[in-house]
């Protein structure tokens, strides 16, 4: 059978027929995983799959081959921390799943703390700001709640970036709570209040794990918890080690909170998240085991929470042995390249840059035997660079995901497109695209 060749350049391309398999050939290939950085390799993809990673120029019969020569090859980068797919572009974008309210007025039987919220039936694989991300080669992400009234903004999980209704590869994966000053009137107004009722709600949970066979007699037992029964059903997964709990903080006192919890809770998969002046204690996180996501491009303090903000956080923290990853936000979440890149301006290794945006996230969220590097039978989700993806003059010519090669078309090009044609006779508002 005849190979069909397609030469990567930097301009629009059509795309490669997903029923054969590929062949991504001649690329620097940063595997992130065991086999380290090949030289002029071939990376071999089959049925959404990764089939074989080899120095060795040889391509079985029938594979679609992809010139990489002079590229770089990647894993599909990994967001540690959006709300893709639950928010919008505004004006008519309609609810906005990344936030929720809770008041009188508002209460919601179901949870009274926000641990039973589940974000799973909120994402929307339609999102316009999947394909901004996507063409920036982000290929999967953690989504969740990102500003609420409740003390835990709910369960987060890890999506694929594919636009497919399928998108969700993990829910129930994360749970998140903020303890920086942002701490709400609904939480007492201090931190004083909000750690009593955090521990008040992990020790409700802790309660039902000690009856025995709680899942069938829990529905006819009496409830009087400061929590909701779902909510402390919900925390019970992150008592037994099965869903990562983040925290956000900045200032290095409620850093060191977090590390004490830490200690009280051995089981707890603790993350720490933003995290501005974890360097003063970085010692502390490495020797506890706690990875850190955060945004490296904090250098002026934007409170008294951030007063030791620096560029070099991430570098000190890689340093004293601290697993980083990058890739906060949600509309710019496409920036994640440029802020590693920055990092590594500032001390982080040029290796530790990509496994913050790679390896690292997708070990946090126990979904690295899935993403995250490119080894044999791991889903191909593979980026072609243009060059070093962490500078800003490279970008991402060819995104895989699931080896189905994705569109670069977004909706910034639709709306350049529409308004670079306008038709005088008729408003633009009563032409369809």
């Amino acid at each position: 059978m005849k190979k069909w060749m397609l030469v990567v350049g930097t301009m629009l391309f059509s795309f490669v027929a997903t029923a054969k398999p590929i062949a991504i050939v001649g690329g620097t290939v940063h595997t992130m995983g065991p086999m380290g950085t090949l030289e002029n390799a071939v990376v071999l993809i089959d049925d959404g799959k990764i089939v074989l990673i080899t120095s060795k120029s040889a391509v079985p019969d029938d594979y679609i081959l992809i010139d990489a020569s002079g590229k770089i090859v990647t894993p599909g980068l990994f967001g540690a921390l959006t709300s893709l797919g639950l928010v919008e572009v505004g004006m008519s974008a309609g609810s906005i799943d990344s936030s929720v309210v809770h008041g009188e007025e508002r209460a919601n039987p179901v949870s009274s703390v926000g641990a039973a919220l589940d974000v799973q039936y909120g994402f929307n694989p339609d999102s316009t700001l999947i394909p901004i991300s996507r063409v920036e080669g982000i290929t999967a992400a953690a989504t969740g709640i990102s500003r609420g009234d409740y003390m835990f903004n709910g369960q987060g999980a890890i999506v694929s970036l594919s636009g497919h209704f399928d998108s969700l590869i993990k829910t129930n994966a994360f749970m998140h709570v903020d303890v920086s000053s942002n701490v709400s009137d609904s939480h007492g107004g201090s931190r004083a209040a909000l750690w009593v009722s955090i521990e008040q709600s992990f020790a409700e949970a802790a309660s039902i794990r000690k009856v025995s066979g709680f899942a069938a007699y829990m529905p006819r037992m009496e409830w009087h918890g400061m929590t909701t029964r779902p909510d402390a059903e919900a925390l019970l997964s992150v008592l037994n080690g099965n869903m990562p709990l983040l925290f956000t903080a900045d200032r290095a006192a409620d850093i060191l909170q977090v590390v004490k919890f830490k200690e009280r809770n051995p089981s707890i998969n603790v993350v720490l998240v933003n995290a501005v002046e974890a360097w003063r204690v970085a010692e502390a996180l490495a020797q506890a085991d706690i990875p850190v996501i955060l945004n490296p491009e904090n250098n002026l303090p934007g409170g008294f929470d951030q007063l030791g903000a620096t560029l070099t956080n991430a570098a000190r923290l890689h340093t004293a042995g601290v697993q980083v990853s990058i890739g906060m936000e949600t509309h710019n979440i496409r920036l994640a390249t440029q802020h590693a890149g920055n990092a590594v301006a500032n001390g982080l290794p040029w290796h530790a840059g990509l496994a913050s945006l790679t390896i690292n996230p997708a070990r946090i969220y126990g979904v690295d035997e899935l993403l995250g590097s490119l080894e044999p039978g791991k889903q191909a989700d593979v980026v072609v660079w243009s060059g070093d993806p962490l500078e800003v003059t490279s970008h991402a010519e060819v995104v895989f995901i699931k080896g189905e090669q994705m569109s670069n078309e977004t909706r910034q090009h639709k709306l350049r497109d529409r308004y670079m044609k306008l038709n005088q006779q008729t408003p633009m508002t009563h032409v369809r695209p």
